[in-house]
């Protein structure tokens, strides 16, 4: 292993992409952040995403301790998601992603 790849592994920019780099991933944040979400709400304000990405990516948020999934026992079945506490610490990337964008 080179140190280059040492070097990398323990890049702290790289561990946070590894997490929310993924396309649609900061978007699906963004709207949790004002609170737990239906996946058809998701869907629909993401536009353009397809059920089988957003399926994905909610999956893998979840994996990573992003996201927690809460299914309801209702007829008919109702499911909602929600950042968890490690979710809800990326409202400052989003903000100063947010302000960054302003400025163009």
């Amino acid at each position: 292993m080179t140190q280059a790849s040492v070097d990398q592994e323990k890049c702290p920019i790289e561990t946070t992409l590894q997490v929310i780099g993924r396309k649609w991933m900061v978007l699906i944040i963004r709207d949790l952040l004002a609170g737990p979400r239906r996946f058809t709400d998701l869907l629909q304000s993401l536009g353009r995403v397809s059920p089988k990405t957003l399926s994905e990516r909610l999956r893998e948020m979840e994996a990573r301790g992003v996201v927690v999934r809460r299914p309801y026992p209702e007829v008919p079945p109702r499911v909602e998601y929600e950042l968890t506490d490690r979710g809800r610490s990326l409202a400052g990337i989003l903000q100063a992603m947010a302000e960054w964008g302003k400025q163009l």
